[in-house]
């Protein structure tokens, strides 16, 4: 597993719990800043994806 599916993973988390708790404190920066995070990981986790299928289609080859 790539490592930028794990940065992903955890800004996606991050963005999740700032989002709330922009709701609960009616704090729309944070809010605002809590839906970026997810967007940058969802992105981190495709990127990582598609190294992880580089990487494995070219492990794929090399045994042929």
């Amino acid at each position: 597993m790539d490592n930028d599916r794990i940065k992903g993973a955890f800004n996606q988390a991050k963005g999740k719990v700032k989002e709330a708790a922009g709701e609960i404190t009616g704090d729309a920066k944070l809010q605002a800043e809590g839906k970026a995070d997810q967007v940058k990981g969802k992105v981190q986790n495709a990127a990582g994806g598609v190294k992880d299928a580089v990487r494995d289609a070219d492990r794929k080859t090399r045994e042929i």
